[in-house]
């Protein structure tokens, strides 16, 4: 089957997510400043987050079915997979808000964000297989480094704040570093598919 169904099905689904996200925005109680930002700021870097994390998937899945011109029965039910982990992230950032970044929570966020990330490096490994020995996405992520990375710095803020069982919160502090840091690694686009995409297209 063409990716362009498949692609355009998940467009959809990311555009509820981020909506739903949106909606879940607390307004706050009077009209000043003051109530602005004590009842919906925090809730706002929450979802500004969650929505950078949307949006690299988004991206990423776009460059992803950029090689590849149809996919199979397990391509789909692993893009499923991926979607499933990602509609329970507006639960989780909404849970986490809620709470002041509680430790559970904030481990159920972390794990959602793991999830997503185990869901993805699965579809990419699917394709790959599906393409054979001379895939061009294969060739395009090589070792693909900074694709392992995001599961590794989940699991360790994860781990970090299931063991924070004290009042210190460093572990919780941990984890809510972690989750950043891969915001921010991948913030700016992957370009090994842009490059690889656009070289055998010239080719």
């Amino acid at each position: 089957m063409s990716t362009s169904r498949m692609e355009a099905f998940s467009d959809g689904v990311l555009a509820i997510i981020l909506t739903i996200m949106v909606l879940e925005l607390r307004r706050p109680e009077a009209d000043t400043f003051a109530a602005f930002l004590q009842g919906t700021g925090p809730a706002l870097l929450t979802y500004l987050l969650s929505f950078i994390y949307v949006g690299i998937y988004w991206n990423n899945h776009h460059h992803t079915l950029q090689m590849t011109d149809s996919v199979k029965a397990p391509a789909m039910w692993a893009n499923l997979a991926l979607l499933f982990f990602l509609s329970l992230l507006p639960f989780a950032t909404g849970w986490m808000d809620e709470t002041s970044f509680a430790r559970v929570p904030v481990i159920i966020y972390g794990t959602t964000l793991l999830l997503s990330s185990m869901a993805f490096f699965i579809l990419q490994r699917v394709i790959i297989h599906s393409q054979g020995e001379y895939s061009p996405l294969r060739r395009a992520l090589g070792r693909d480094r900074k694709g392992k990375a995001p599961a590794l710095l989940y699991a360790l803020g994860v781990l970090a704040a299931a063991l924070d069982t004290t009042s210190s919160g460093i572990g919780v502090a941990i984890a809510l570093s972690a989750y950043v840091v891969v915001a921010l690694l991948w913030f700016i686009p992957d370009r090994r598919i842009d490059r690889t995409y656009h070289s055998d297209a010239s080719a």
